[in-house]
């Protein structure tokens, strides 16, 4: 606990020192200023004693224990008023470093025995595990000379994750079948697929090659097989944790690294893997090194939310041929293997042998991510000469990506570049599209 002079006090010294100078100048009210003064000084120091006795008010906070990465989520703070007077206060919340708020601090005015309720605004802006701290009240004494700070403890404790609201958009929208609206390509099929599912009648528009002859035979109508896709698959993102994966777009409302891009997308389709009847998992290279076994359920994306959300990119450069290594020992099953990294040139050396190994055993996938700035320098116009130059090297830069992840093709891998906003439908799609190819 600590205390300040008010602003009423402070206004009252001000003008006690403007007296002061006028009573030397005129020579003559030294005294009735030395009485003023001591009165003044009784007052405060008896208002200080009013304001130190005053029973602090009771603060209990309010959030949810689990928090998405870069979503705004409300706090909220139940204060009470536990005294018989009327209390003047200033309200501040030790929220995290990491976090972004508004409205604090705020100014509250409580009639005796009477509680209200702050809510402000937050939006964590880093993963992993972090604590609000006290709930700072900045009390104003009953004449408002003072300010007495009392630091109320109720610590809590949270979880940033990565953003996870995504999972639940998918599921709602499947759920509708409008996933069209967040950019999955759907195609309408009837009866298709690599596994067997049932017999059922025949109906208009279904492939005669799908009418079953011999169940038709012993009936009075034409039957046909229903196929779905295979399940029981398996998928395993590999995310790279490396010093390229905490690049940002700066010039852009984006708070989020590539890393928190990729990890969200890793997640979505985690998710839209478990849905679809897939075992999933996880491998990190790059500075960490987590894995995940490849499980079935939502469960699986539990675990991996809890293994990945307070990872960090590290200053480390990507072995890609030691994770392929990680994988070929982890995996022994075929499986989908997507990696998520950011691709520079020099990887080309030790990324082709990573390739060559995982295509032994596995089906892989490699997404890169690309700058969104680069896209948007080679849209601007070209008026003047340093945009000129700026257009011909962005211009060259993704030449020789594409180049690159030409060769990648040309070693029986699927390659792209994406920019980050748009990974996560990307992978989704992608994934889709291999299922329902049979490529899996």
């Amino acid at each position: 606990m600590r205390f300040l002079p008010g602003l009423r006090l402070l206004w009252l010294v001000t003008a006690m020192a403007a007296a002061a100078i006028g009573a030397a100048i005129a020579g003559s009210f030294a005294a009735q200023w030395l009485t003023l003064a001591a009165a003044l000084a009784l007052v405060a120091g008896l208002d200080l004693l009013s304001g130190l006795r005053l029973l602090p008010p009771a603060v209990v906070r309010r959030l949810p224990a689990t928090l998405a990465l870069g979503v705004r989520i409300d706090v909220a703070l139940r204060v009470a008023n536990l005294t018989a007077r009327r209390l003047r206060l200033e309200l501040h919340d030790h929220h995290p470093a990491s976090f972004e708020a508004e409205g604090l601090p705020r100014a509250l005015s409580l009639a005796p025995l009477e509680w209200t309720e702050v809510v402000y605004p937050v939006r964590p802006v880093a993963r992993g595990e972090t604590s609000f701290g006290a709930t700072e009240l900045r009390i104003f004494s009953p004449l408002g000379l003072w300010q007495i700070t009392r630091n109320i403890s109720n610590e809590s404790t949270v979880r940033v994750y990565p953003n996870f609201r995504a999972l639940a958009k998918y599921t709602l929208l499947a759920t509708d079948n409008r996933l069209s609206q967040i950019g999955v390509l759907q195609v309408r099929r009837r009866g298709e697929g690599m596994e067997f599912h049932q017999l059922r009648e025949y109906r208009q528009g279904d492939s005669q090659r799908a009418i079953d002859w011999k169940a038709t035979s012993r009936t009075t109508r034409l039957i046909a097989r229903e196929y779905e896709d295979e399940k029981d698959q398996r998928v395993l993102l590999v995310v790279d944790c490396g010093r390229r994966m905490a690049a940002k777009d700066t010039d852009t409302d984006d708070v989020l690294s590539h890393f928190d891009h990729a990890l969200n997308s890793a997640l979505l389709l985690a998710h839209v893997a478990a849905r679809q009847g897939d075992a999933v998992g996880m491998l990190t290279m790059a500075g960490v090194s987590r894995y995940c076994e490849p499980r079935k359920s939502v469960a699986a994306v539990n675990a991996m939310l809890n293994q990945v959300y307070d990872i960090e990119p590290t200053l480390a450069v990507p072995d890609y041929h030691q994770a392929a290594r990680d994988v070929m020992r982890n995996v022994r099953r075929r499986a989908l293997v997507i990696v998520l990294t950011n691709l520079r040139d020099e990887d080309d050396s030790t990324l082709l042998p990573a390739l060559k190994l995982l295509r032994t055993r596995h089906l892989v996938v490699l997404a890169s991510l690309r700058e969104a700035i680069i896209g948007r320098a080679l849209s601007a116009r070209v008026d003047s000469f340093d945009r000129a130059v700026t257009h011909a090297a962005a211009a060259d830069y993704l030449a020789g990506r594409e180049r690159s992840f030409r060769r990648l093709d040309a070693a029986g891998s699927c390659a792209r570049g994406v920019e980050p906003e748009r990974l996560a439908i990307s992978l989704v799609n992608r994934y889709l599209e291999l299922k329902r190819a049979g490529r899996l």
